[in-house]
């Protein structure tokens, strides 16, 4: 019998990126909105109110947070690790963009788009391979790549937590999966929550004495140049973070109230930022009621997000 081992998530992009870097980028990412929109948006106010002294205090815990998810994978080492995300147009375009998808081949390239670097990890195959049946057994229609041209996988969402915090040695073979976000319209909430379970369903049933950790990647509440600003119609402009929005999810995910959680809609998730919290529906799904130990919860404007970073203990939870 599969288990689950462990189970982390967090935001991904600024998040992990050091607080000096990211005026440079933030300005880089209004050109990109003004690329698609025809005008730069202005900074939100709220910048201003974040000195240098407050981000690195506040970021500090951004970071000791990312810190234990590390940490976490190297106590419990696990035999693969599940690394669920999105994809912004970089593995899938629009010519193709798939709702659910895994990743099925023995490696893959990782590229960093900031830093330049490139790093192959090994995938696990045969688990991938394994969750694809079973997901399609299920009726889940699952799409699939066996491969990315020169073996390059490219979505951020998954190279980058690997890269910088999580696993930059590339010792633990992965399985990347990959759920649509910003490709409007996305599955809904109470959907990622089933493909999440029909997941754990597969770990414990079909995965032998598999050790399995799970990484969502992604959120929590932002507003950047790659929204689908064309299907939203909300109250929130470029830049804005809906803090309440995001306290209230956390609140449900520490209490275990997967309920209250399942009871959200895409549109609750558009018109609040939280377009890639289906990620981590996917997790809650496969771990279910079980209470999220938040870890660093920090919305910086400066930083473009509400960022987020929680572990969920899981039974098997101690050191191999």
């Amino acid at each position: 019998m599969g288990n689950i081992v462990a189970a982390i998530a967090s935001s991904h992009a600024f998040a992990l990126i050091e607080p000096n870097e990211w005026d440079k980028l933030r300005d880089r990412n209004r050109k990109g909105y003004a690329q698609r929109y025809g005008s730069e948006p202005p900074n939100h106010p709220r910048i201003f109110e974040e000195t240098d002294v407050d981000l690195e205090v506040r970021y500090g815990r951004v970071r000791a947070a990312l810190d234990q998810l590390r940490k976490t994978l190297e106590t419990t080492r696990p035999d693969a690790l599940l690394v669920i995300g999105d994809d912004q147009n970089e593995n899938y375009t629009a010519e193709n963009v798939p709702q659910f998808a895994i990743y099925t081949a023995e490696e893959a390239l990782f590229f960093d788009r900031l830093t330049k670097k490139e790093q192959t990890y090994p995938c696990d195959a045969e688990t991938a391979r394994i969750i694809l049946e079973g997901a399609l057994e299920a009726g889940l229609d699952l799409s699939f790549s066996e491969g990315f041209p020169e073996k390059r996988l490219l979505s951020h969402a998954h190279v980058e937590p690997l890269m910088r915090i999580l696993l930059p040695a590339a010792d633990v073979p992965i399985v990347p999966i990959y759920v649509n976000a910003v490709h409007w319209p996305s599955p809904t909430p109470a959907r990622c929550f089933v493909f999440g379970q029909t997941i754990a369903d597969i770990i414990r049933n079909n995965l032998g004495k598999k050790r399995i950790a799970l990484y969502a990647s992604g959120g929590l509440s932002h507003f950047t140049a790659g929204y689908p600003w064309r299907a939203y119609s909300g109250p929130f402009g470029y830049g804005a973070i809906s803090e309440k929005f995001d306290r209230r999810i956390i609140q449900w995910m520490t209490n275990g109230q997967v309920e209250e959680i399942k009871k959200l809609t895409s549109r609750d998730l558009l018109d609040h930022g939280d377009i890639e919290f289906r990620s981590w529906m996917i997790l809650l799904g496969a771990v279910g009621a079980v209470p999220a130990q938040l870890l660093a919860y920090e919305p910086l404007y400066r930083g473009l997000m509400g960022m987020g970073v929680a572990r969920w203990p899981m039974e098997d939870d101690h050191p191999r």
